[in-house]
């Protein structure tokens, strides 16, 4: 690993790859963890020492003792969540104020920020795009269109910015006919005493922070949210998120050079899911995509939503690995696939027009998916320690992959706890 690099983590799918589980177990290799764009509405689930912790805007690295954590600029934080979810670790016997600091531009998810989200998604009608109704997209808009809230913010006259911003926001769910307030004043009461809560932590500017740290020679780890098919940019849009969930996101989110990032761990499962509304070409609707279903657990760790579910596609994972500049992938969620006769992966699309690609085309929503099938494994592989015990089904599987998308997957998970990852030579 070298000195004064960043290594990146990012899903290179539609999110819920289980990044939370790999934060966990590269974190022992690092002295920093970061967060670089995304707000609550992405989880990620860690198990060790039979606890369950869902991460909502708090890097993973913090269960790891010593470790700075960092919130970067490009992340939208909700205070009330962020309260919850840091008092929970806390109860857990996290000592947080120590280990985590706040990115003083990162912007503030304001209780109308949600009301927006809910007016705008009603406005679309079928053309819903399934978000999680966390204020996520609103709080971006406002951040692009240079009326943001930001966490440095709270420093200086706080009152008078929240309520300068809350006007604006009541004058445009009027403006939409909005008049479902339900519950708003509680909500607002709890945000506010998130407020408090914050000013408990510190606020820094990450950018210096982190380039401090890599010139003293510590090693970083960003963590990206989400995955690359929800990138606003490259995602399948307008099915995405409203930030970079690439690579490059990383840069802008904590404010460093492109020359800083070292290697660039891609994370994706051996099959495929998605949450929410937008085209997926490989999904299945039989019992196959059921049956992924229920041996994955494929329901979201924040919203509980049923996820859907398919076969690996290689054309989408392809164009990721190539958007996101992946050096090393990293394959979860191999055991789910333990019992099924054959396999299959999505080798090219045929478009509309008959023809076949092996490009990520511009429009995904008519595309037919070209399978090659592969034997299965039919074995239980959760209990492997080394890779030396993986049945020669699953290896042929590996590297078959591998070829398709030249890129090495250096490790590989066979179970939902720490120990069921295998790191390989």
């Amino acid at each position: 690993m070298n000195t004064g690099k960043v290594d990146v983590l990012l899903g290179l799918q539609w999110g819920d790859e289980g990044k939370g589980k790999v934060v966990d177990v590269l974190t022992p290799r690092y002295d920093v963890v970061a967060r670089f764009q995304g707000g609550p509405n992405a989880g990620h689930t860690l198990e060790f020492e039979d606890q369950k912790y869902v991460l909502r805007s708090i890097p993973s690295g913090i269960f790891q003792g010593g470790k700075v954590n960092i919130i970067g600029n490009g992340v939208v934080l909700a205070p009330d969540l962020f309260m919850g979810e840091a008092k929970d670790l806390e109860k857990s016997g996290h000592p947080l104020k120590e280990r985590l600091k706040i990115s003083k531009k990162a912007h503030l998810i304001m209780p109308t920020h949600r009301i927006l989200d809910r007016a705008y998604e009603a406005a679309k009608g079928k053309n819903k795009v399934g978000t999680t109704g966390k204020g996520i997209g609103p709080t971006y808009t406002d951040k692009v269109s240079r009326n943001g809230l930001r966490v440095g913010d709270i420093l200086s006259d706080f009152d008078r910015k929240y309520s300068e911003h809350k006007e604006r926001h009541m004058k445009m769910l009027a403006a939409l006919g909005w008049t479902d307030f339900e519950g708003f004043e509680e909500t607002e009461k709890l945000w506010m005493e998130g407020i408090e809560y914050m000013k408990g932590f510190q606020f820094v500017d990450s950018e210096h922070e982190i380039n401090n740290l890599l010139r003293s020679g510590k090693n970083i780890l960003c963590e990206g949210a989400q995955g690359t098919m929800l990138d606003v940019d490259f995602g399948s849009y307008p099915f995405v998120t409203s930030s970079n969930t690439i690579c490059a996101g990383a840069c802008t989110g904590l404010g460093i050079g492109p020359n800083k990032v070292g290697n660039v761990y891609g994370i994706m499962k051996a099959y495929c899911t998605r949450v929410g509304a937008g085209p997926f070409p490989t999904e299945l609707f039989d019992e196959t995509g059921k049956k992924i279903r229920d041996l994955g657990h494929e329901y979201g760790a924040v919203t509980g939503r049923e996820r859907r579910c398919g076969w690996i596609d290689l054309v989408q994972l392809r164009y990721s690995v190539m958007v996101d500049g992946v050096t090393e992938l990293i394959m979860m969620k191999s055991d789910v696939l333990d019992s099924f006769e054959t396999i299959k992966a999505c080798v090219a699309y045929e478009l509309p027009d008959g023809t076949r690609t092996e490009e990520f085309p511009y429009e995904i929503d008519d595309v037919k998916p070209i399978y090659k099938e592969l034997p299965g494994w039919k074995q239980d592989m959760t209990k492997c320690k080394s890779e030396d015990e993986f049945p020669q089904a699953f290896r042929d599987y590996v590297s078959f992959l591998e070829q398709y998308l030249e890129t090495r997957i250096g490790i590989i998970s066979i179970g939902p706890d720490r120990e069921q990852t295998i790191v390989r030579k």
